[in-house]
């Protein structure tokens, strides 16, 4: 078997391009997941150095989008799955480089960078409408729903850039503007598939900024997501939480995104149910759906009114702690202290953060590893290889051939 190095480049997409096939199938860890987290680190300089080698892809959609912002023209991240979460984490890091360089970046103001679903910007009749922005995210390049929008959006006259693993995809030929991040992701249970775009919007929003990516800090965020420290807390949080039945994830600001993220990774790689909340609205009206066979994780990293958020956040782990619970934490190390261990029986995970990275970049890169390697243990504590998400099962690969 050939010994894996996370530090070497991974695989680009096919030539000619097509879709990935299943992953080849593993009896026991290291899965293929497994391996993809550990490149992560890595792959972050690759792709922060490639963005600002290459054929300067990424300054020239941050041209376009200071044009349709300055403009106050919409632009729209559309994405589906993981791409979706990726998307709407791309629109905050934009609105935040928006702000920064005096251009629209509050949700509502025209020109200011946000999220939709793919499924329903395609179902527009003109997405954005002329002269809009309309920026597709698809790791492989080829989803359907994703290459619709874009389709509808280019046909009303949009502009429409991509940014995908897959420079040579459907997607990407049919854009005007191409970033490429190059390596693909090697398990379907998406995990470079969410770090790639985002490390690229970072590249995007530093143009808009006028500045550069602290490269070593955004790879040290996701490395200290491997050590020893940080595998003791999550393997003991993943053993707390792999007799639940359901698992509730909530958040706020950014780290809804990351609550979102893994909610889809716990569903598809663990095959165990899950939801995810806003903080606030998790305290109105869901705790009547909670009980013995319910478990919890809080992920508060957002720097962007912490204290607000930290307030909010200990009234769900009160609540929970009250209702005798299992509850656990991904937390950043600036609140960490302010959250009493008793409310987190089911252990906490604490992240570092950056003051040389923007706020959005931050908190989405230092909650990254956590997420998937919670997602990981939980897999192997119920004997579950997470990487075909299920499709390895002739029921499930029906249901989504199905579905289409």
């Amino acid at each position: 078997m050939t010994i894996f190095n996370p530090k070497a480049p991974l695989p680009g997409p096919p030539t000619p391009w097509a879709g990935t096939g299943m992953p080849s199938p593993r009896s026991g860890p290291p899965y293929h997941m497994t391996e993809m987290i550990q490149a992560e680190p890595a792959l972050v300089g690759r792709i922060l150095a490639r963005l600002a080698a290459q054929d300067g892809s990424a300054a020239r959609l941050a041209a376009a989008i200071r044009a349709a912002s300055t403009a106050g023209r919409p632009v729209l991240v559309v994405g589906c799955g993981t791409s979706e979460h990726a998307a709407a984490a791309l629109a905050a890091i934009l609105r935040d480089a928006n702000r920064a360089a005096g251009l629209p970046g509050r949700i509502g103001e025209g020109g200011a960078p946000i999220a939709v679903q793919a499924f329903e910007a395609s179902l527009e009749p003109a997405p954005g409408g002329p002269g809009a922005l309309v920026i597709g995210v698809s790791h492989e390049g080829g989803t359907r729903m994703t290459l619709r929008a874009l389709a509808e959006a280019r046909d009303a006259g949009a502009t429409v850039a991509f940014i995908t693993a897959a420079a040579a995809s459907p997607g990407a030929i049919m854009a005007d503007l191409v970033v490429s991040t190059e390596e693909l992701d090697q398990s379907w249970c998406h995990t470079i598939g969410y770090v790639s775009p985002i490390v690229a919007g970072a590249a995007i929003g530093a143009h808009l900024r006028g500045s550069s990516v602290d490269t070593e800090a955004a790879s040290a965020l996701l490395a200290s997501g491997l050590e020893e420290h940080s595998t003791a807390a999550i393997r003991h949080m993943a053993a707390s939480l792999a007799g639940v039945e359901r698992l509730l994830v909530v958040g706020s600001g950014s780290d809804l995104i990351a609550a979102r993220e893994l909610t889809l990774k716990v569903e598809e790689g663990v095959h165990l149910p899950a939801a995810s909340r806003d903080v606030e609205t998790m305290l109105h009206g869901h705790l009547a759906g909670s009980d013995d066979a319910t478990g919890l994780v809080l992920i508060l990293a957002e720097p962007v009114a912490q204290g607000a958020r930290t307030s909010r956040a200990l009234g769900v782990l009160r609540a929970f702690r009250e209702l005798g619970l299992r509850a656990g934490a991904i937390l950043a190390d600036a609140v960490a202290g302010e959250i009493d261990p008793e409310l987190t029986p089911a252990g906490r995970v604490v992240v570092r953060t950056s003051s040389s990275l923007p706020d959005p970049v931050a908190a989405l890169l230092a909650t990254v590893v956590p997420l998937q390697r919670l997602t990981e243990e939980l897999a192997i504590a119920r004997g579950v290889n997470p990487d075909p998400i299920r499709r390895d099962d002739p029921r499930y690969l029906a249901a989504s051939d199905a579905a289409g």
